[in-house]
């Protein structure tokens, strides 16, 4: 009886997975034993190599043809003569522990295998070079031994990073030339510029004057970027040690995975420097080339990079104005007057959209986050707390032995806290009618990243300081660029209901995102992108959807409201209170694609 209910199980998952492969290829199954058999649930997204694979089949038979396909849970064998895959479709099927986790694989005949696009396969980006073998073993520890001495400069999540020259600024990719470190480059790092100009006659010249040293564990990576133009000459130089990794690099919906080797050396210039971006997966493992120009996956171990950049002095002056700093249109802090176009911005995709989804968006927003609440619950009886953009004011209400006032610029979510009989008043986030040195506590929860430049941003954190008293504190919450943290996507990720699902892999979710990320020009003469929701942020500057049913009975007559938001990048915002002279930064951590704040008034 085990055994019949056993078979009766592996039938219903062989059945299952195979109708997804079969969904997804366009290729049918087919009935009888065929030159072709599928894996149906283990592939390169499992973590599956293709050397544990060829090792498994040939102890039942010989396999002519294997195709791993980047992104999928299956692979396809391929046979020459049919009885090969008899044998190896019943010695495997049901049996053999190749799945995720050690579980059984279920295999299936199908009518034909799979044409694939060999990511890896493609040309490197114009201006690309990479040295294998640049530094011996030798001088790899020398390099590793040279770093390890001077204290960590930075960390950004798990991330350890260290400066050497000028300290690199997260979030405006900029250095302070007026600012350099008393770390300079290690002597140790001498050796390199020899080697650079009897590889590269052309870079002889080249001796950098800023180091980044940045340390990756398996599941770290870094969000696709251009290091700014303005801050750097050509070209940027990154020496990868002690593992492999693969680096991506995009430009204009093109995608192009590149194998850094361990102790290689990564040389971008013109166009790859200029012209497209380069980031790294977060993940465990890489999909990678073999020898015979298939595809299987490697697990990654402990990365340590080493990234060179030469100081610009003058403006910038490269033909490629699209990620330029010095010269994009599509920017907010490119544009003059800033103040008054910032403020037009906000009035347009803040104030006048809260007016008109207010009440959809009241409704939609009932539990406080745990670590606001946690905030709040700290306070001792009779503080005076006041939340500065309080919304339908659901943190009016954590700590009732508190005092707790609330302010927002929509009246018609204000009518909601008044309904409830809050204490709230309209006024603006950089102008609030409060006494000096007043409130023990002040929190702006996902406010500010609607403020359309740096210095409103910084005039806000500057109201809070303003506003507490003398030891009082203060929680700041903004959106985060980066939605992901140690392989964990936030909770707007995860609503993402076409890729959790499996309808869509990320990497065709990231392929509409950058087609749909199309930009709207404003009537303000400023084209923003607009953001896919649900997907990862491409941009900081962007129009994110709100969309807004016509009624409550209507699920598909909607509208469409696009509200401004600025993302941050990691560190950002904490380098922007560390200009506010009067506080201290107490707490710097991330939450669910928020980058966190906790603060106290000096």
């Amino acid at each position: 009886m085990t055994t019949i209910n056993s078979d009766k199980k592996i039938r219903r998952k062989q059945i299952r997975c195979r109708a997804i492969v079969s969904s997804e290829t366009n290729i049918p199954p087919s009935d009888e034993p065929s030159l072709f058999v599928a894996i149906c649930n283990a592939g390169l997204s499992t973590g599956l190599t293709e050397d544990s694979v060829i090792q498994e089949t040939q102890k039942y038979g010989k396999v002519s043809n294997l195709t791993m396909i980047p992104n999928k849970s299956y692979c396809f064998l391929g046979f020459d003569i049919v009885q090969e895959a008899i044998n190896v479709f019943d010695g495997m099927h049901g049996r053999s522990e190749l799945g995720q986790n050690s579980t059984v694989i279920y295999m299936s005949y199908f009518k034909g295998t799979p044409e694939v696009e060999n990511p890896m396969d493609k040309e490197l980006p114009p201006g690309t070079i990479i040295i294998p073998d640049f530094v011996t073993l030798a001088e790899e520890s020398a390099l590793l031994a040279a770093i390890s001495q001077p204290p960590t400069t930075g960390s950004l999540k798990n991330r350890l990073v260290k400066h050497f020259g000028y300290e690199f600024l997260y979030g405006s990719n900029l250095v302070d030339p007026d600012k350099p470190l008393k770390t300079t480059i290690p002597k140790e790092c001498d050796v390199l510029w020899h080697k650079l100009g009897k590889k590269q006659p052309s870079l002889s010249w080249f001796k950098p004057d800023q180091l980044t040293v940045n340390e990756y564990m398996p599941g770290h990576g870094i969000p696709p970027h251009v290091d700014t133009h303005s801050a750097f000459i050509d070209p940027i130089l990154s020496l990868s040690l002690e593992s492999d990794v693969v680096m991506d690099f995009r430009k204009n919906g093109q995608r192009v995975s590149v194998l850094l080797p361990r102790r290689s050396l990564l040389i971008m210039s013109d166009e790859c420097r200029y012209d497209w971006t380069h980031g790294i997966t977060p993940r465990v493992m890489d999909v990678i080339n073999t020898p015979n120009n298939g595809l299987t996956t490697q697990q990654r171990s402990k990365r340590t990079s080493f990234t060179f950049r030469k100081l610009r002095y003058t403006p910038c002056d490269c033909k490629y104005p699209t990620l330029c700093n010095s010269r994009k249109t599509n920017s907010l802090e490119s544009k003059e007057p800033l103040e008054k176009l910032a403020k037009k911005v906000e009035e347009m995709n803040v104030h006048n959209i809260y007016e008109k989804i207010a009440n959809h968006f009241s409704e939609t927003r009932h539990s406080p986050w745990p670590n606001v609440a946690q905030f709040l619950d700290a306070f001792p009886p009779g503080s005076i707390i006041v939340d500065i953009g309080c919304g339908n004011g659901k943190y009016l209400s954590i700590n009732k032995e508190t005092l707790q006032i609330g302010c927002d610029r929509s009246s018609g979510l204000l009518s909601v806290c008044s309904s409830n009989k809050q204490h709230v008043f309209k006024c603006d986030c950089l102008s609030v009618p409060i006494r000096s040195s007043t409130a023990d506590g002040v929190i702006s929860i996902a406010v500010i990243h609607h403020l359309a430049s740096e210095a409103r941003r910084l005039q806000s954190i500057t109201e809070m300081a303003r506003v507490l008293r003398k030891g009082g504190q203060g929680l700041i919450y903004v959106w985060a660029k980066n939605q992901k943290a140690n392989l964990k996507k936030s909770s707007y990720l995860r609503q993402n209901k076409a890729v959790n699902k499996g309808k869509i892999s990320e990497d065709e979710q990231r392929q509409k995102t950058e087609n749909d990320s199309k930009e709207m020009n404003l009537e303000i003469d400023i084209q923003l992108p607009v953001h896919t929701n649900r997907t990862e942020f491409q941009q900081q500057d962007v129009l994110v959807p709100w969309k807004l049913k016509s009624s409550q009975e209507s699920r598909t007559d909607t509208s469409t409201f696009l509200r401004f938001y600025h993302v941050f990048e990691e560190n950002e915002l904490e380098n922007l209170c560390k200009k506010v002279s009067d506080i201290t930064i107490e707490k710097s951590f991330y939450d669910q694609g928020n980058h966190c704040i906790v603060f106290r008034k000096l």
